[in-house]
């Protein structure tokens, strides 16, 4: 039990932290969008841009989160109750703890489709099917209103497994052999996709740069992208920062984590496009190019009964390194402030989250006519996750981080693992107090349209 009266809890290892850290900003979205829209934004010429905006607002967020969560020892809501005490800023967990239940409730949804297809995979289902007979079961499947229902019960109750063993024994442990997993999957997938006759053109859409693709919403698509793809904004770095011993280098462990992310995501872009192009198949976008494009890759490739397989345990490892992350954040508020068991917190997190994620799936078919703001509940939720709640959570840690945790406290925190030259501690205090948050402000305006009314407004078009 993580309590108050009992010692915190805390990663053993650097590799363990470094594993749950990078498990929890892998996740399904490395997998499919960043692939995606690296090619369709200019290939090589957007993934500079994503890079220098990961420099730029992912990478001080992240550490920002990081000092936040080791400094108070608290969960994602405590550790700001604990940092400034009776001051607004304490309303800055809230967003992360309320992010983290939206969020998991639907993407548990899509990560119980990917164990579907693992059996879809291991039984050959899509042998000899059409690519619009894989559409059509793919439809069929998800306006099931009991299927989809199982294998999303399933995937949640993994993820409660884990987490309810403890920190230590639970989140570590398994990171440490999940992400090597999934390194090797991927690896394996890149390997055989590079070999494929015509894979060239593959790795030519996503890596040669074409600026003239490179526009101003490609731009704002990398700064998106950018924030939304370490996990920033929800909480989980906050709560994993706060199991981070004192000793260890924060600077070293948000560039790593960085890095893993990074790298993974370009490496799912090797292993998906050289096979889709291999086969003249248009890459599609979202859900689509994994559940429905990808089997029919997959049905063509020499050997792709084996690669399927692999490929959605790949996705399905993805997801859950990133559901351990998110359940987290809400066991560790329920734990410490509601001041229950994390046993009881995490049967009691899991099932609300679960319930939630019910009407999710079924938003999808039986309840597809309820719809708020004009979307599905599904879609809602979603749209209200990443438009609002991150956003709003990433710059006002980064406000926090700038204007009120202030540069001695900054430079007390990261100097415990070691020394923080003060043109960079110069940089880092201009980066969270200035650009970062403008940056975010800018992505939240774009999510919810209103960058698009400006724009219409002075230029008229």
């Amino acid at each position: 039990m993580t309590s108050h009266r009992h010692p915190r809890a805390q990663f053993s290892s650097k590799f363990g932290l470094i594993a749950a850290a990078a498990g929890s900003a892998i996740g399904l979205g490395n997998i499919w969008k960043f692939p995606y829209i690296t090619g369709v934004y200019g290939g090589a010429a957007f993934l500079f841009v994503y890079l220098g905006f990961i420099l730029a607002i992912g990478l001080p967020v992240m550490l920002s989160e990081l000092i936040i969560g080791r400094k108070s020892r608290r969960n994602a809501f405590g550790a700001f109750k604990k940092l400034a005490p009776g001051t607004p800023w304490m309303m800055i967990g809230s967003f992360g703890v309320a992010a983290a239940f939206l969020i998991l409730s639907f993407y548990g949804v899509v990560a119980g489709w990917s164990i579907k297809y693992i059996i879809f995979s291991i039984t050959n289902h899509f042998h000899n099917s059409t690519p619009g007979e894989i559409a059509q079961s793919f439809n069929t499947f998800i306006a099931d209103p009991l299927s989809p229902l199982i294998y999303q019960v399933i995937f949640m109750v993994l993820t409660g497994a884990i987490v309810i063993i403890g920190v230590q024994k639970g989140i570590e442990r398994y990171s440490k052999v999940l992400m090597p997993v999934l390194l090797v999957l991927i690896i394996i997938l890149d390997i055989r996709a590079v070999t494929l006759k015509g894979a060239g053109e593959g790795l030519h859409f996503l890596f040669n740069p074409d600026f003239s693709k490179l526009s101003f919403e490609g731009v704002l698509s990398a700064l998106g992208h950018a924030f939304f793809s370490l996990s920033l904004g929800m909480g989980t770095l906050i709560t994993y920062g706060s199991y981070v011993n004192k000793n260890d280098n924060l600077i070293n462990t948000a560039l790593q984590v960085t890095v893993a992310d990074t790298v993974i995501a370009i490496l799912a872009g090797i292993a998906i496009f050289p096979a889709v192009f291999a086969f003249n198949i248009e890459p599609g976008q979202g859900v689509g190019l994994i559940f429905i494009t990808l089997p029919n890759v997959f049905m063509q490739m020499p050997g792709g009964h084996i690669f399927s397989i692999l490929f959605f345990v790949l996705l399905t490892i993805a997801a859950l390194t990133s559901a351990i992350s998110i359940l987290e954040v809400v066991v560790a508020y329920f734990t410490e402030e509601l001041k229950i068991k994390r046993q009881i917190s995490t049967i009691f997190a899991t099932a609300l989250i679960t319930l939630l994620g019910i009407i999710c799936s079924l938003s999808l078919g039986i309840f597809s006519d309820i719809e708020i703001a004009k979307r599905n509940i599904f879609d809602f939720l979603d749209h209200i996750s990443a438009n609002i709640l991150l956003p709003l959570g990433g710059m006002f840690i980064a406000l926090f981080m700038g204007w009120a945790f202030g540069k001695y406290r900054v430079f007390r925190e990261v100097a415990h693992g070691g020394k923080l030259k003060g043109w960079l501690l110069k940089i880092f205090m201009i980066l969270v107090k200035f650009v970062a948050p403008l940056a975010i402000f800018i992505v939240f305006l774009q999510g919810l349209k209103i960058l698009d009314f400006i724009t219409t407004l002075f230029t008229g078009k």
